[in-house]
Formats: structure tokens, C-alpha cells, sequence
């Protein structure tokens, strides 16, 4: 792990030999499942700590939008577990939530993005965490 702020642990960067780079992170979210859920996979989550759903269609499948972002679909959906967003350009952007003992909730983040440059994820998290305390 290359550096742990406020519960939020910054894994190894690969690159591999396509070009794709692939950012990990662990979060410890002090909420429990349901309230992060909300946050990574509703529209009004995501407008809460990271943008504007401008379309979401929550589904396997189902179309998303996300302003400034782009726009793609959802490629994983397992309710309360995994999230997972594929956008145009931007790659593939997955949270897979577990509960944490002895309460919290644990996020696996793992960003597969074509484009070899730092999305700020850090200081996203950083937002999320905010929202989910419920600070501005």
C-alpha cells in the first residue's frame, strides 16, 4: 500500500501490456452497507460525492451517464455488493462493498482506465467519505 489517509488505503498502480492502468484502493467506511450502497449506486449518491447521474438505469445493462465523466453502462450489479460502471474512455470504475466487523463497511475500488493519468480518486474518496458522515 503506498500511503493510508482517513481510511482510505491507496494500492499498488499496474499497467498492463495492453496499456490499461489499473488503480486499486481499499476504503473503511464507518457506515454500514446500505448507506454506501446508496452512495455509489444511486443517483442521488453519486451526485452527492461524485457527479451528476444524468442517466441511470440500475441494472445489469442498464445505461449511465455521469456529468463531466461520460457516459457508458453498467456492468455489474449485484444489489448491496457491486457496483460497476464501464465509461466511454475513461475505462471501468468497480466498488464491491463487504460488510466490515464489527461494523462499517469495507470498499474494494479498482479503476481499469485506458488513459495513463491520475483521476484524483483520492480526493473523490475523500468527498464520499464526507457525504456518507454527512458533512459537507
Amino acid at each position: 500500500m503506498t500511503g493510508v489517509t482517513r481510511g482510505i488505503e491507496e494500492g499498488a498502480t499496474e499497467t498492463r501490456e495492453d496499456g490499461t492502468r489499473v488503480l486499486h484502493y481499499l476504503l473503511h467506511l464507518p457506515q454500514p452497507v446500505e448507506n454506501v450502497w446508496a452512495a455509489v449506486a444511486t443517483p442521488e449518491g453519486l451526485r452527492g460525492w461524485l457527479a451528476a447521474a444524468e442517466v441511470f438505469e440500475p441494472r445489469l445493462g442498464g445505461a449511465v451517464t455521469l456529468r463531466g465523466i461520460g457516459s457508458g453502462r453498467i456492468t455489474a450489479w449485484d444489489v448491496e455488493r457491486i457496483a460497476e460502471y464501464t465509461v466511454e474512455g475513461r475505462g471501468r470504475i468497480r466498488f464491491h462493498l463487504e460488510p466490515a466487523r464489527p461494523t462499517g463497511t469495507t470498499v474494494r475500488f479498482t479503476h481499469e482506465s485506458p488513459r495513463d493519468e491520475d483521476p484524483g480518486w483520492r480526493r473523490r474518496f475523500e468527498h464520499l467519505l464526507a457525504y456518507v458522515e454527512g458533512t459537507p
